[in-house]
Order: C-alpha cells, then sequence, then structure tokens
C-alpha cells in the first residue's frame, strides 16, 4: 500500500535535524525549521486512506518513504506503530525515535533530514517540486 504527497521545497530548507524530518502543508518555512524538507505539501496523514493508517499501527509493519526532486531520490526506512494516529492536518513528521504524536507517520527511521543527500537539499533550497512516496509493507 502507498500514499503520495506532492509539495515543494523552499530558500529555507536546511536540513539539519539530527532525530527528525518533516514535510508540511504551511507554505512558509523560517531558518528555525531546520528538518522542514518540503513545503505546501498537497496532502497531509489525515488524508491517507484508512487501510493504510492501519497497516502502518503495527509495530512489525515496514515503512519506506521515498523523496524524488530533480533527478535526485532519497529512500528512509522505518516501522511502523501502534500509537501513530495520522491526525495531524497540518504535518507529517518522521523520527529516528520511538516518539509518537499526531502528526507522526513513521518510527525508528534509518536517518534524519540531517543525513539526506545535500545534492537533494539544495535541489529543496532552491525551491524544487518533490514527490514524497510512503509505502507500507505490514508485518506478517
Amino acid at each position: 500500500m502507498k500514499e503520495v504527497v506532492r509539495a515543494r521545497g523552499h530558500e529555507n530548507v536546511s536540513a539539519e535535524h539530527a532525530s527528525t524530518f518533516e514535510v508540511t502543508t504551511d507554505d512558509w518555512l523560517t531558518p528555525a525549521g531546520d528538518c522542514i524538507l518540503a513545503v505546501e505539501a498537497d496532502r497531509s496523514p489525515a488524508d491517507f486512506d484508512p487501510a493504510f493508517v492501519e497497516a502502518c499501527r503495527n509495530a512489525g509493519s515496514e515503512i519506506t518513504v521515498r523523496f524524488e526532486a530533480n533527478g535526485h531520490t532519497e529512500t528512509v526506512r522505518g516501522r511502523g506503530h501502534p500509537d501513530l494516529s495520522f491526525g495531524s492536518e497540518r504535518s507529517m513528521v518522521g523520527r529516528t525515535s520511538e516518539y509518537v504524536d499526531d502528526r507522526t507517520f513513521v518510527v525508528n527511521a534509518g536517518k534524519a533530514a540531517a543525513g539526506f543527500d545535500r545534492e537533494l537539499v539544495d535541489a529543496l533550497a532552491d525551491g524544487a517540486e518533490v514527490v514524497v512516496t510512503i509505502e507500507v509493507e505490514p508485518a506478517g
């Protein structure tokens, strides 16, 4: 199962955060938002299909997040969690930890924003369009 989100980069994308990465529906980004990779997302977690959400709520589910922009691709693998709500209508956050709130869509991610390929980050800082594909492989 998969969900696709389209967004764009922003001049303040720095991708320096060491434990999270984020995509937001907001149309602005301050320099303090060092985990945010893209703005103006066309969808938020609250828009995702209920069957997709349910599959992500299994701790054994594998979640793969792929960012594609200007010929650059970054893939992050993580896990699902029983407490994922997908309730946020504003943003989605991937976390290297197991912390969960209404914005969290993947935990135990293999990397945070700081680990993203710098060529992709540069493209996003130049305002590139980005396609974020989230795939879940249910456990068992």
